[in-house]
């Protein structure tokens, strides 16, 4: 049975499959409804239902809280449809320029840029080139259907290899690979490019680069991209990390600071022990950005990292720093912890 979803305020429709997610059904057809994680932990698919029901897969409570379901609220990531549905939802200008494509790619290195960070570089085939916009990100198709996602971290304007930054989580099915079995000139599967977080190049506001550990992968992107841009919108980049070895690439984002007058890099780190030596700032990140920026509203904040640390500085921004709610974009990295929580 085949549903029709229609969007307002744009009027866009789709067909969607009984058992299928509006989100999915979106995707497929080219609609550029917003999205992040796609398991139901992030919130950034969130909609309203103006006609119709929905039913929910399962979802985390913290991504679409009670009080939101009774305002009609749903997160179309886990949202299956029970008839034909209306929904309220903005719309990506942009997102669904690339197509989404299944491909093989040969690992062609893979480097420890931390005790449990690694930088994996993949070679797609030849005369093959992966088109995306910088900040998005690829999942790797696994056994049993089972997908994890990871952020590119290369700007689309670099012709050479991809690459992606991994935090080994132990016990996790593909971390454990990679910091274990995998070896150079393996081949692995992936469909991509996916996700609405993506620089927004019609504007000409100041940007907030927010990033917690393996969050600096895509914001990485964003800034090779802007340099390739040969932009000047003026840049904050605010990196955190448990300890100083957790800001993996600390002496590229240094560099830039130096090269490119209009970027300003603020390394934060939350709990170092005596033996790092850290002189620089400390506590957490998104609370590092509210006291130096205490005046938001004319910013645009791309966050990218923990779900909590994005959560905290969305809510902090828009209510204690002005900060228009539809200038945050992000991208919440998240766990089979997460989803188990």
């Amino acid at each position: 049975m085949t549903f029709q979803i229609t969007v307002q305020p744009s009027g866009h429709h789709f067909d969607c499959e009984a058992d299928d997610t509006v989100l999915g059904a979106a995707i497929r057809s080219g609609v550029g409804l917003p999205y992040g994680c796609k398991n139901g932990a992030c919130g950034s698919c969130k909609g309203k239902v103006v006609e119709g029901t929905i039913h929910h897969k399962p979802h985390q409570a913290r991504a679409l809280s009670d009080q939101e379901k009774l305002q009609g609220y749903a997160l179309l990531c886990c949202a299956v449809p029970e008839g034909d549905l209306v929904i309220e939802a903005r719309e990506v200008g942009g997102s669904t320029d690339y197509p989404v494509r299944k491909m093989p790619t040969r690992v062609q290195a893979i480097r420890r840029a931390a005790p449990d960070v690694a930088v994996l570089t993949l070679q797609l085939p030849a005369n093959e080139a992966l088109a995306y916009r910088a900040g998005q990100y690829v999942e790797f198709l696994l056994k049993d259907g089972k997908r994890r996602a990871y952020s590119i971290a290369t700007a689309p304007s670099f012709s050479g290899p991809i690459e992606l930054h991994i935090r080994h989580l132990p016990g996790g099915l593909f971390t454990d690979h990679v910091f274990g079995a995998m070896k150079e000139r393996d081949i692995l599967r992936f469909e991509g490019p996916l996700g609405t977080f993506f620089l927004r190049e019609e504007s000409d506001k100041p940007v907030v680069l927010l990033a917690s550990g393996t969050g600096f992968a895509p914001v990485k992107a964003l800034v090779e991209h802007m340099i390739h841009l040969k932009s000047e919108r003026p840049v904050a980049l605010y990196w955190g990390g448990r300890r100083p070895q957790d800001l993996y690439m600390h002496d590229l984002c240094a560099q830039w600071a130096r090269e490119l007058p209009w970027l300003r890099y603020v390394p934060v780190v939350s709990d170092a022990l005596p033996e790092d030596g850290w002189t620089g700032r400390t506590g957490w990140v998104h609370a590092a950005v509210m006291q130096d920026i205490p005046d938001l509203s004319g910013h645009q904040v791309y966050a990218c990292g923990a779900p909590v640390m994005v959560d905290a500085a969305r809510a902090g921004y828009v209510a204690q720093c002005g900060l228009p709610a539809d200038e945050f974009y992000a991208d919440a990295f998240t766990t089979e912890a997460d989803l188990a929580a």
